[in-house]
């Protein structure tokens, strides 16, 4: 446990609808004790953190002022949620083009900084950019994370939840694979009070196919949310808020976020939603959950389309080079 004195510097990078969420998450949690907010716009960074600090005599007292990547030289985490959005219709993946030039900028600044900590990327596609922060900075892997399939984890449990009747948080479940199209349920491995629950959802008259049905809406959620108010931000932003509490109270959590697998699922050079164990040093250790055939066969095919979409990008950006041989 990091005791509550010990420096919890947090730069967030990128303060709209998902930073400044994030932002106020982490007020309320009281999660750090220092807060600095860069952004393009710094009118915008330096009234939220006026903002933000009159949240502090109700919750816990922080620091949020406007800074600059000079102030990432002695920050814990770095978090980026910088990037052009999603919009109604658009995929995360036709993303990639405009925001890998805008990940490049911001991961080489950071780096110009000394920041020597952890980075956590929120930025769409999340899966690539992260790969692309971690080759940009040629920081180890462990400290270059994702937020991946953390919230559609959490999608996926709520969902589960309302159908069974159970609290959200009593369903142990992962959606796994890029955080977008082509991303699974890992219904195989999921439980309920410790039994299976493919056997529980049998027994309560959730069948098959109405999994699958779930899952399905689960992956299009997001285009629900955003055809109707524009963007998602509060389930992503409590979800960073989790992976910032584990990271800064060396909690060995069990997460679900974008790592870096190095023979994990038979893949290799990858970032992709997986289960991991977080801590003080970022991630621990890849948790590689046991896969049916058919969730295999998904897992791949998610790598697959993450791997080619990031080589033609970068290879059309000019960023051929940041590439894994």
């Amino acid at each position: 446990m990091v005791e509550n004195n010990a420096q919890r510097k947090i730069v967030l990078i990128g303060d709209g609808a998902v930073g400044s969420a994030y932002a106020f998450s982490v007020a309320q949690l009281g999660l750090a004790n220092e807060f600095v907010i860069i952004n393009k716009e710094n009118e915008k960074s330096v009234g939220d953190a006026l903002d933000l600090e009159d949240a502090t005599p109700f919750t816990a007292p922080i620091n949020f002022y406007a800074g600059s990547y000079d102030d990432c030289k002695d920050a814990d985490l770095v978090v980026i949620c910088a990037g052009a959005a999603q919009k109604p219709g658009e995929s995360r993946l036709s993303l990639v083009g405009k925001n890998l030039k805008i990940m490049r900028d911001i991961a080489q600044s950071v780096v110009s900084s000394g920041f020597n900590g952890i980075i956590l990327v929120a930025a769409n596609p999340v899966d690539i950019l992260t790969a692309a922060v971690q080759r940009i900075t040629d920081f180890p892997t462990n400290r270059v994370i994702g937020s991946g399939t953390s919230l559609d984890s959490a999608r996926l449990q709520v969902a589960l939840g309302k159908k069974l009747h159970l609290a959200p948080s009593d369903v142990h479940a992962y959606m796994m694979g890029e955080h977008g199209d082509s991303e699974f349920a890992a219904y195989s491995t999921a439980t309920v009070g410790g039994a299976s629950l493919l056997d529980y959802a049998a027994a309560n008259g959730l069948t098959a196919a109405k999994l699958t049905t779930l899952e399905n809406n689960v992956r299009r959620k997001a285009y629900q949310i955003i055809n109707r108010k524009g963007a998602t931000y509060y389930g992503v932003a409590t979800a960073l808020a989790r992976i910032t509490k584990a990271i800064f109270s060396d909690e060995n959590a069990v997460l679900s976020v974008s790592a870096y697998l190095d023979g994990e699922y038979g893949l290799h050079k990858t970032y992709i939603g997986t289960p991991a164990i977080i801590n003080r040093q970022g991630i621990s250790r890849v948790v590689e959950v046991p896969l049916s055939e058919r969730e295999k066969e998904a897992m791949s095919n998610s790598a697959s389309v993450l791997q080619k979409t990031m080589s033609d990008a970068m290879t059309k950006v000019g960023m051929v080079n940041y590439l894994w041989d």
